[in-house]
């Protein structure tokens, strides 16, 4: 077996779990930042009288997002409900749905934090492996090449700790992040349910003709 082409092979994943990470922080900071700015934006806007979405400021429905499309999904439906208990189910099927995109492709980054520290471990074993077998074969004539055999060896691990170490990092950001989203979510969603466009339930009339002394 070919310790040198595994010890390689290694770093080539290693290299590609951190351009993965690369692309997940930087699309999943993009998008946390913006449904941030834009849950604020409606949670301001969102008072008792709105009870449609073309009464919210253009500037907050020019461009989709998700706390938009929770606000959508609600208002354009409680109005067709026919009790408060529908409404409340209806809203917290929605919240449930909304609030498990905000999670997408952070298992991506979840599952490099784990396997970059051992991938490290592997390609150090690896060469560590192939450098004693090319001593096996030809003998200790330059201690330094034994070094730099060790020092690449052992490069390996410290590649995978570091990747770890930004991608969990990171992680732990997003997760505050998310639960700071998942709160806005909330609030938008009771908004979104106050209220019914200004149409009580009429009272029911007695029945029989009214006598009049």
């Amino acid at each position: 077996m070919n310790m040198q082409l595994l010890h390689e092979l290694a770093f080539y994943l290693m290299y590609a779990c951190a351009a993965l990470a690369i692309f997940v922080i930087a699309e999943r900071g993009l998008f946390f930042a913006y449904t941030m700015r834009q849950a604020t934006g409606l949670e301001r806007a969102m008072t008792h009288a709105v009870q449609h979405v073309q009464e919210l400021p253009a500037e907050l429905t020019a461009r989709p997002s998700l706390p938009l499309a929770l606000v959508t999904d609600i208002l354009s439906e409680k109005h067709h409900l026919h009790s408060e208990k529908d409404l409340e189910d209806f809203s917290e099927s929605v919240y449930i749905a909304k609030r498990g995109e905000v999670q997408q492709r952070l298992w991506i980054l979840d599952t490099i934090v784990t396997a970059a520290p051992l991938l490290g471990l592997l390609g150090t074993i690896l060469g560590i492996i192939d450098t004693f077998k090319a001593l096996a074969v030809s003998g200790v004539s330059d201690p330094g090449q034994v070094s730099q055999g060790i020092g690449t060896a052992l490069y390996a691990t410290a590649l995978g700790i570091g990747i770890a170490v930004v991608g969990m990092f990171f992680f732990n950001l997003f997760q505050e992040r998310i639960e700071r989203i998942n709160d806005h979510l909330k609030v938008l969603m009771l908004r979104a349910c106050v209220g019914r466009g200004g149409q009580p339930q009429s009272s029911p009339q007695p029945h029989g003709k009214l006598h009049v002394a």
